[in-house]
């Protein structure tokens, strides 16, 4: 069972959400919280494997309680779902190790496999946001070449850029989950990174693979 957390001041949004995780016989809501006091208290009461957290939110933001979490709590996975498209707030929340960035326009049925997604440990990015990463990092003239990643280790790279599954990059190099597994451990200790979407955003920045 996927024990969920929600973190929106938002009431409407937050019943919304829970009755749509509701439905689900693999997660359920184990509490809520309108900002950072209620989520410190529910994370020490409640042990939950994903919070889906807004940005604007009183007091802390989404990014500072990012932060807090990934600090605190490190295997607690962070889905940030909001109204905001800005470059800065994107950035900043995968830079503090979120897990997945969705937009609240996203259908439910996106939203439920996004935490699915992200409690297996891979990332989600909504679609509009991955473009506006290629786009900011295409202006970047640092290039990082000593990453020592082998020609495997650089294909599997492309795909977690691509935003693939392990089973899907199996599938597309014809090696098996096992082995996709190790390329990603070596990868991310070769990189110093911790997830997967601060692997997109290394790569990209450093041009570590090919853009559009």
């Amino acid at each position: 069972m996927i024990n969920v957390i929600l973190v929106d001041d938002h009431a409407i949004l937050r019943d919304g959400l829970k009755t749509i995780i509701s439905l689900e016989s693999d997660m359920e809501v184990v509490g809520e919280a309108t900002g950072g006091a209620g989520m410190e208290d529910l994370l020490k009461r409640k042990s939950p494997d994903v919070i889906v957290m807004d940005i604007n939110m009183p007091e802390q933001n989404g990014i500072e309680l990012t932060k807090f979490v990934k600090k605190e709590y490190p295997s607690v996975k962070v889905l940030i779902l909001t109204m905001y498209k800005h470059d800065e707030y994107f950035m900043s929340a995968l830079k503090e190790g979120a897990d997945g960035y969705l937009l609240k326009d996203s259908p439910s049925e996106q939203v439920i496999d996004a935490i699915r997604t992200v409690h297996r440990g891979e990332s989600i990015i909504h679609p509009a946001m991955t473009k506006k990463l290629i786009s900011y990092h295409q202006q970047e003239t640092h290039v990082k070449e000593d990453t020592a990643l082998t020609e495997r280790e650089k294909e599997v790279l492309v795909c977690l850029v691509e935003g693939l599954s392990n089973k899907e990059i199996a599938g597309r190099l014809y090696i098996s989950d096992k082995t996709v597994k190790i390329h990603v451990s070596k990868i991310f200790k070769k990189l110093d990174v911790k997830s997967r979407s601060q692997v997109v955003i290394y790569a990209v920045q450093h041009k570590l693979v090919p853009l559009p």
